[in-house]
């Protein structure tokens, strides 16, 4: 594990300490963002993180290396290499083994997060099922790896280019609990209302540190903590034209978020690309702020 792995003087000092850590994926580095603001997207992240009291534990594939914490230089790497492979977590093996650059999903964050002790994540949307399921049976591997892992994942929902209703279903048949961050209602990434129900509303940090805890302590595996984006955005009419776009081009797989992501920036005419960089740090501070509670009962 220790040579698979290499962990941050930092990260593993504050693990050893009991601190609060967050994990933080690259994929959003890498294909998130057009050009080179993944970059600021990824920096931003990890200061609101810090800024709220944990230590931020950035996830890649380098050099035949899963790195937890990156720091600058290793991070500009993600951003100019659109290349860089998307790593989910059946593709971290044969990424650090073939030394390629590998630009870590959720699932593959979270894959390595089980592998070192890490509680806690900031990301934007989770991956779930994809529109259009009955033909295709796509379904992303955060699911699964969500309801191995025992931590906790801060999202604005499932991402809204998928199935959030069907999303939902699968989560509960998991047993993943969605807790509403001041929330009734999933939101759809972009747009703060509008989804399924939540499996229960929480109120502070203190509050979903004490569920997931308790979750946990049950020997069960993963949680969600559902954000609402502070700037509500309602894109589904750009959403569908993207799928049938992504359709018409046959684009499957690992390579239809990006490319509806993509879509959705250009035609909203960058709304959905600011949008995003707020929600994505949004949400890493407060996994930090649930992470720091965390610290305080566990």
């Amino acid at each position: 594990m220790s040579e698979l792995i290499k962990i941050s003087a930092e990260i593993e000092e504050a693990l050893a300490a009991g601190g609060a850590v967050v994990a933080l994926e690259t994929t959003l580095v890498s294909h998130g963002f057009p050009g080179a603001e993944g970059l600021a997207v990824a920096l931003a992240c990890e200061e609101r993180v810090r800024a709220a009291g944990a230590v931020p534990a950035t996830v890649g594939v380098l050099d035949g290396l899963i790195r937890v914490g990156l720091d600058a230089e290793k991070l500009e790497r993600f951003a100019h290499a659109p290349e860089a492979r998307k790593v989910g977590p059946r593709d971290l093996a044969a990424c650090a083994a073939q030394g390629a650059l590998g630009a870590t999903t959720v699932g593959g964050t979270l894959a390595v997060a089980r592998a070192t002790g890490l509680r806690f994540m900031g990301t934007g949307g989770l991956g779930g099922v994809h529109r259009g399921f009955a033909e295709t049976l796509d379904v992303s591997a955060d699911l699964g790896e969500l309801a191995r892992t025992p931590a906790l994942v801060v999202a604005s929902g499932a991402k809204s280019i998928l199935d959030v209703p069907a999303t939902a279903e699968v989560l509960e048949t998991l047993g993943i609990p969605v807790l509403g961050w001041r929330t009734d209602e999933i939101p759809l990434f972009y747009r703060a209302s509008g989804g399924p129900p939540v499996s229960a509303r929480v109120e502070s940090a203190d509050e979903a540190a004490g569920v997931a805890s308790t979750h946990w302590a049950l020997g069960r595996g993963g949680v969600v903590l559902a954000r609402p984006p502070t700037v509500s955005l309602d894109v589904e009419t750009l959403i569908a034209k993207g799928v049938r776009e992504a359709e018409r081009q046959g684009v499957r797989g690992q390579s239809v978020t990006p490319f509806l992501l993509a879509f959705l920036h250009e035609r909203s005419g960058g709304e959905t690309v600011e949008a995003n960089k707020r929600l994505v740090a949004d949400n890493a501070a407060l996994a930090a702020e649930v992470a720091f509670a965390y610290t305080l009962i566990s």
